[in-house]
């Protein structure tokens, strides 16, 4: 067996620094089934270049506020290009920190909540409820049954918790 390590192989430090996470995150992915586990154990256990691929996509849709468990959906629904694209466009956002992410569209006051415009994406307006102190629910007109059913559902769940 050959301890020679490719450019494609990294020890757990250095995979973990590539990535931009700790080595105790890979160990907790690997554990949840978000990596494949490393074909080697002990000191000589390197990580190839899938497991970069793969942090590097996690760390894409976890920009996208997904949870571990919708990432690992995710994962698992996509192919290897796919996979490479994600995860190319996660280290075009790490490349250039400088370039100022877009400022977010500032938040409707209460008064026009009602009837924002939104002709970018082809919505019409939104309902708002503030469910609680920061908590803010937002419903496109354009939403489905399936969703204002779900809406009407976390909203009388909300209201539940606050007549306890």
């Amino acid at each position: 067996m050959s301890t020679t390590k490719t450019s494609k192989e990294w020890k757990l430090t250095e995979l973990a620094e590539a990535a931009g996470v700790s080595p105790r995150t890979v160990r907790y992915y690997v554990q949840r089934g978000l990596l494949p586990a490393p074909p080697f154990k002990g000191p000589d256990t390197v990580y190839g270049e899938d497991h970069l691929l793969r942090l590097k996509a996690i760390r894409a849709l976890q920009a996208k506020f997904l949870p571990l468990d919708a990432i690992q959906v995710e994962l698992a629904r996509l192919g290897p290009d796919e996979l490479k694209a994600l995860a190319d466009t996660d280290s075009a956002r790490l490349a250039s920190p400088t370039a100022e992410a877009p400022a977010p569209a500032p938040l409707p006051s209460p008064e026009k909540a009602e009837a924002s415009v939104s002709p970018s994406e082809g919505v019409t307006s939104w309902r708002r409820w503030e469910l609680a102190p920061g908590l803010e629910l937002h419903l496109a007109d354009t939403a489905d049954a399936k969703t204002r059913a779900l809406v009407e559902r976390v909203r009388a769940l909300i209201q539940e918790s606050q007549e306890r």
